[in-house]
């Protein structure tokens, strides 16, 4: 069993526990698109990035074949990235508005970046047995995480399923029915135990290029999410401690 976030990673970056995902993202960091070609590709499994005493979490889907698989760091080195940590600078959780890799200098406050999947998936489709069989990882770092962690950022439908799932396993109350994902839902889930505090789900559209090139999901949306999702975990950001 993992005893800190730097063991759960190290676990997290050996795992071959699903042959198609394994297969694939192996495949990818072999037949590299050809502006990273000259570029040697991370090919493993994912791990979560940012501080372990964080007081956020931003749930996404899984790594990107040419993002996350070759720079070895979640939403570094692809577009859906580019929209994410721009975002996260603009409202101060973040030192810097882009991320290439992981000696890049990027540092993030209070805040950490995980997937219910954590290796690049054909199609960016992880299959519902695939999300089951990696869900102990999302689990473990729940729990690793609980005496700190406030609320919980949901990019997307698929992850907030997941996520669902991982809380009611951990002893959470969650309404039912499940409440259904949206963009801009919060749900408050309360304390059931005198060792844990509140917990805050926000639902935001993923940032995939898919939402943001069709302008479903604008900057300003994103850091809107981002904003309240800070403030209620009580990180001081730059735009909720601005006039």
């Amino acid at each position: 069993m993992c005893r800190t976030i730097a063991e759960l990673d190290a676990a997290v970056a050996d795992c071959f526990a699903c042959p198609r995902l394994v297969a694939w993202r192996e495949h990818a960091a072999r037949h590299k698109r050809a502006a990273y070609r000259d570029q040697p590709y991370w090919g493993r499994a994912v791990p979560g990035f940012g501080p372990a005493d964080a007081h956020m979490l931003i749930v996404g889907l899984a790594p990107a074949a040419h993002g996350g698989n070759r720079t070895g760091r979640m939403f570094t080195g692809d577009r859906s990235g580019d929209v994410l940590f721009a975002a996260l600078h603009a409202v101060g959780l973040a030192n810097q508005p882009t991320a290439t890799g992981r000696d890049d200098g990027l540092h993030l406050t209070g805040v950490r970046i995980t997937a219910p999947v954590h290796c690049a998936p054909p199609d960016n489709k992880p299959t519902p047995a695939e999300r089951d069989q990696c869900s102990h990882w999302l689990t473990t770092e729940m729990r690793l995480l609980t005496p700190t962690v406030r609320s919980v950022v949901v990019l997307g439908a698929f992850g907030w399923q997941a996520l669902l799932g991982v809380v009611a396993r951990e002893g959470r109350v969650v309404p039912r029915p499940r409440p259904k994902f949206g963009h801009g839902v919060r749900v408050d889930l309360p304390a059931t135990q005198t060792d844990r505090a509140p917990l805050h789900l926000f639902g935001c559209y993923h940032v995939s290029q898919q939402n943001t090139f069709t302008g479903r999901l604008t900057p300003a949306m994103l850091e809107t999410v981002l904003g309240e999702a800070a403030a209620t975990a009580g990180i001081a950001t730059y735009r909720s401690s601005a006039p």
